[in-house]
């Protein structure tokens, strides 16, 4: 829990009985590590002294010749796991061991200065996200890639393709239709205990839950709605968030994804972040301008708008992410803003005129993002807007979908893959670098490893669509 002590960390391993203590961090692109220790290793000291690792091994981090590095724990964070054995668990921050300087390419880092430039900014003294993370439950999923083959095959007993299927546990015929997922109840949505549990289990360890429901899309598409919480506090619930939904699946014999877009020709999966900032504990966004915002929160989304295409490479970081950015399943596409009309990339919600409640949510990102640097990506275009005093131009409340060429001509459009993103974030990232939050190393390595490890290794590989689409050529 935010504000516990390492003293009372260490009475909770004896309170509980608890025997190991899992350190985990998170990967340059994205993904959680971790190694465990016995509790008896664990002392208030350790608090400081760390704990010693090979950062060689960690996907965009140290060279073989510099790679001792240290994991700090960050008594805050810990928790009781809800899947290993009497084990504690906690996030720690990455330093190197010489000079005992923060690691610069440690995300955990990034959004940790993110905050500190807010707050020296003198704009606010915090910014509070508000998380929509979706994903996806399935039955099976089978998928390889080799030099003679590429396929994937995902199965799950919710979905509209499987309506004339024999099945041996038998076919009920409750199946939901293409886009027709939002709400359904029992026995057409069968996934309710699963979210409930992990709905409970988030609750157990410290999470606040705002709600949980079945998804647009056919075939098991989940959200749980997390309460907000400031900018670090959201990124680790988000790790914490997607530990939780894979353990929970596994356990019900079936499996979760974050994947934005695993189905063709159905809704994919975002990450939708809701935004305001504080100071004094009074909400800067809440005004009299459109929607009910602030001229703060209106120049915030103007900088988002502006640096869009650039902060994209880390909020839809993956080849994947623009599969869902497409027209007609209601995934935003065009850049620009609206209230209520979830079309737009940002939207104002109006369901309440209370002022502790005004916002604006960013519809772009997605969930496979790493969340401490998409969300620092985000604070420091929003940061930029309101420095810059970044006029956002005028809401566009139609329904964009039924607007004709000429009305769209003027409207701004999401990038159409990584790479584009990508080029953007080379020619516009001096905003990042303001307050060292993002620095020119993580701006670089950023670039080369998503350009490298995956535009580049997907399109060399021939698509199974391509064999459909040529064979006979």
């Amino acid at each position: 829990m935010p504000g516990q002590t390492p003293r009372e960390v260490l009475a909770l391993c004896r309170e509980r009985d608890l025997r190991a203590v899992d350190l985990r961090f998170m990967d340059f692109p994205g993904t959680q590590k971790h190694f465990t220790i016995p509790v008896t290793a664990l002392s208030e000291k350790s608090f400081d002294d760390g704990f010693g690792f090979d950062g060689s091994s960690i996907r965009g981090w140290q060279a073989i010749n510099e790679s001792d590095m240290l994991v700090v724990p960050e008594p805050g964070t810990a928790f009781v796991d809800p899947f290993m054995k009497q084990t504690l668990v906690m996030t720690c921050n990455i330093q190197d061991p010489i000079t005992r300087e923060d690691y610069a390419k440690d995300p955990r880092n990034v959004a940790r200065k993110a905050e500190s430039y807010l707050k020296l900014s003198g704009l606010a003294d915090t910014a509070q996200f508000g998380p929509e993370a979706e994903f996806f439950v399935f039955d099976q999923v089978r998928f390889d890639q080799n030099e003679h083959e590429a396929y994937y095959h995902v199965e799950s007993s919710e979905g509209q393709w499987t309506r004339g299927q024999n099945s041996s546990t038998g076919n009920a015929g409750h199946k939901i239709r293409y886009k027709e997922g939002y709400f359904p109840v029992p026995p057409m949505d069968t996934l309710q205990d699963l979210r409930s549990e992990i709905m409970f289990i988030l609750q157990d360890c410290g999470i606040e839950v705002e709600a949980q429901h079945h998804e647009v899309a056919t075939a098991g598409q989940c959200e749980i709605d997390m309460r907000y919480a400031s900018l670090l506090q959201t990124a680790d619930h988000l790790l914490l968030y997607k530990y939780v939904v894979k353990n929970v699946a596994a356990k019900y014999g079936k499996t979760a994804t974050f994947m934005p877009k695993p189905l063709w020709n159905d809704n994919g999966s975002g990450l939708h972040l809701h935004l305001s900032l504080w100071k004094n504990s009074t909400n800067l966004f809440a005004g009299s301008g459109y929607a009910g915002l602030s001229e703060a929160a209106l120049f915030a989304i103007g900088g988002i708008l502006k640096h869009a295409p650039a902060i994209l490479a880390f909020c839809c970081p993956t080849t994947n992410s623009y599969k869902r950015l497409v027209p007609g399943f209601e995934a935003p596409i065009n850049l620009t803003y609206s209230s209520r009309n979830r079309s737009a990339a940002i939207r104002i919600p109006v369901h309440t005129p209370h002022a502790a409640n005004k916002r604006f949510e960013f519809r772009c990102p997605d969930a496979s993002a790493n969340g401490y640097l998409a969300m620092s990506a985000m604070l420091m275009a929003a940061i930029d807007g309101i420095q810059q005093r970044i006029d956002p131009g005028r809401p566009l409340d139609k329904d964009i979908y039924d607007l004709g060429p000429d009305e769209l001509a003027d409207v701004p459009q999401t990038p159409r893959s990584l790479e584009e993103s990508l080029s953007a974030l080379r020619r516009d990232h001096d905003f990042l670098l303001r307050g060292d939050v993002f620095t020119e190393d993580v701006i670089d390595t950023w670039i080369w490893y998503k350009s490298e490890k995956e535009v580049e290794a997907l399109r060399q590989r021939p698509h199974p669509f391509e064999f459909a689409m040529y064979y006979d050529a």
